[in-house]
């Protein structure tokens, strides 16, 4: 039986070597010198720190446009909120998404559901399986599927035949 999964998954290497590339150009710029404006990695969550809530506007444009250069999608990030830390220095976190989030996979599966085509869709932890009898099923309902979820950096893997 044809199937594929439907998953969420960054490709942290690339954002490993985004984030090192913009914590360089941190360093090294101008605009920057004598402040405390520094981007940093650990596990799936990249931390940003400025002086002000504008600095950190500046490092987060630095680190989507490292992101963009190396094919990594945006839409991954998931901002958290401006905290401060001592004095007048602020912080942010942003998380890196890895996975569906049960809602999106609820709502990917009744997207299934609803558009007639002949194939299932199944929940499997953070991704979606979609099973069918037929290859064109399945991938006409990748593009349903594309189409109405324009929000998330979805990628379609494992297909099988």
């Amino acid at each position: 039986m044809p199937s594929f999964d439907t998953v969420c998954e960054a490709n942290l290497v690339e954002v490993k070597n985004a984030v090192e590339n913009a914590a360089k150009e941190i360093a090294t710029r101008f605009d920057f010198k004598g402040t405390s404006a520094a981007i940093e990695l650990k596990d799936k969550d990249i931390t940003m720190f400025g002086d002000a809530e504008f600095q950190l506007t500046q490092v987060e444009d630095i680190l989507r446009n490292k992101l963009t250069k190396r094919n990594v999608d945006v839409r991954f990030l998931d901002k958290g909120d401006v905290q401060k830390i001592g004095g007048d220095k602020v912080k942010q976190v942003v998380k890196v998404r890895n996975g569906i989030e049960s809602d999106a996979a609820k709502k990917i599966q009744r997207l299934i559901k609803d558009s007639k085509l002949k194939v299932q869709a199944a929940i499997q932890g953070d991704a979606v399986r979609v099973t069918g009898a037929k290859r064109d099923d399945l991938q006409a309902a990748m593009a349903v599927i594309r189409k109405d979820m324009a929000d998330l950096p979805l990628s379609f893997n494992n297909f099988r035949d």
